[in-house]
């Protein structure tokens, strides 16, 4: 066990983080006439605050890690987070058994955003707020937020940003690795604050500005409405939301090398391959659900269908999963197009989920290069992203992810199956990796996951979990667990 002690002594700082939150939820809870979320809250912050000293006081510190150690580190924070996150919700009571308070949490943590609720609106403020605030801090990272703690020894960082962020996510950056954490932290607070105050500046009460701000910088998508954002039907309010979703999609060091340039890789928004694909391929499926929605009679407007069309897109490719329609009720071509958009997602570097553009197009080019090489054409297969050449075992290692992604989404669906159809337990399946949250059929955008089995939503928070950590960490820490 004692190469477990490191695990719990970092995880005792990931629950310092949740107890604050949870007391920032409390006060939100104090000021609403002190409503029922506020002594469950007190008490989890309380248990959570305590549980994370205790952590840290009964181990030691050590002074060398291993990748191995920052693989455990990370799966540990994680779960760590999403059980003693669980303990508002439990507490409570409600809709909130055992099994869908840890789902709730789990879901929320991982920026998943599929939820269990029925009446969401029968929520009081501070539990609002709370599951919201599982969200932001999950987007970031709880491992990204502890390495702000810890002391500043350069093999500590780098092993836990290693762990914690895969290589694609800090390619665009070749300072130190503790900078970089500084980075996407302080694009992660300025995205979060200008949409707050945005979305305030159309009228929208403080509450609902803040936490709609909150869940769409994480790429989560939980809302305080039963109905989501369809609730304002507002276009200004769809506009900021789908600018704010589509920077949290993005690489947070490219966001800031353009307004702050780096000396070293010269890169930024504007000259990066990946970014350029990412924005075409959304625009692409943007027009091609608009004129599905159009010319297939849905719509009446075009500009009615564009409109539910950019929404809609920018929410499933981001990875956030607000909605402003229900989905269920678009034809065959549109549901097929956001499904795709489902699967590859955002950039690597952001708080977006799914197997990420950077792979994408990894893979489009090495295939492109393998096709040229067996019709004659030499020297062709060495494949480049924003000119650093990729090795044949970069490839082989992101063949292996999409392949392993798919095989769960495979036994997912499999298992999923059992209660409901298959479009259904398909689409659960892929937004529970993908870190998308709705789906379609019961689990649709207007839909919630209330209808899983028990074992159900247990393999579902394991899905999350693995697509979070974007699977390869957390199994790696599995078998270290069952190793002597």
């Amino acid at each position: 066990m004692k190469k477990w002690n490191t695990t719990i002594r970092y995880a005792g700082f990931s629950l310092i983080g949740v107890a604050l939150l949870m007391f920032i939820s409390a006060f939100i809870a104090f000021r609403n006439d002190m409503d029922d979320s506020f002594d469950p809250l007190i008490f989890s912050g309380m248990a959570s605050l305590l549980s994370g000293f205790f952590a840290i006081v009964t181990t030691k510190p050590q002074e060398k890690m291993t990748v191995e150690d920052g693989f455990r580190i990370v799966t540990g924070c994680w779960v760590a987070a999403c059980i003693f996150g669980a303990l508002p919700f439990l507490i409570y009571g409600g809709e909130f058994t055992v099994v869908n308070a840890f789902f709730e949490s789990v879901s929320g943590f991982t920026t998943t955003g599929a939820s269990i609720l029925n009446n969401i609106e029968a929520l009081p403020d501070g539990m609002q707020f709370w599951r919201i605030a599982t969200a932001w801090m999950g987007g970031i990272g709880i491992v990204t937020l502890v390495s702000l703690v810890i002391s500043g020894q350069h093999d500590r960082h780098s092993v836990l940003s290693s762990a914690e962020l895969s290589d694609l996510a800090k390619s665009y950056y070749g300072g130190r690795k503790r900078n970089f954490v500084y980075r996407m932290i302080a694009v992660y607070l300025i995205i979060t604050t200008t949409s707050a105050i945005a979305l305030r500046l159309t009228q929208m009460p403080w509450f609902d500005a803040t936490t709609l701000a909150m869940s769409a910088c994480s790429t989560c998508g939980f809302c305080t409405k039963n109905i989501s954002v369809a609730f304002y039907n507002n276009v200004a309010v769809e506009i900021i939301l789908i600018v704010a979703m589509l920077m949290g999609a993005t690489n947070f060091s490219l966001m800031f090398s353009t307004v702050w340039p780096d000396k070293r890789t010269h890169k930024n928004l504007f000259n990066t391959q990946v970014v350029r694909w990412f924005l075409a391929l959304v625009a692409i499926a943007i027009l091609a659900v608009t004129a599905n929605l159009y010319y297939s009679g849905y719509c009446a407007t075009f500009p009615n269908a564009l409109r539910l069309a950019a929404f809609q897109v920018c929410s499933l490719s981001t990875t956030t999963g607000f909605a402003t329609a229900d989905t269920n009720l678009w034809p065959t071509g549109s549901m097929g197009l956001l499904i795709l958009c489902s699967l590859v997602c955002g950039c690597s570097g952001s708080t977006s989920g799914g197997m990420k553009m950077d792979r994408f197009v990894i893979v489009v080019k090495s295939l492109k290069g393998l096709v040229n090489s067996l019709i004659g054409f030499k020297n062709v297969n060495r494949t480049k992203l924003d000119g650093q050449l990729k090795t044949e075992e970069n490839i082989t290692s992101i063949l292996a992810f999409m392949g392993t992604y798919m095989l769960i989404i495979g036994i997912g669906t499999v298992i999923f199956a059992l209660s409901m159809d298959f479009k259904a337990s398909l689409t659960a399946s892929i937004a529970c990796i993908g870190s998308v949250g709705p789906g379609f059929g019961d689990v649709g955008s207007m839909g919630n996951y209330a209808g899983f089995l028990g074992f159900q939503k247990v393999v579902a928070m394991i899905i999350m979990l693995l697509g979070r950590v974007e699977i390869f960490p957390m199994l790696i820490a599995v078998k270290s667990f069952f190793s002597r």
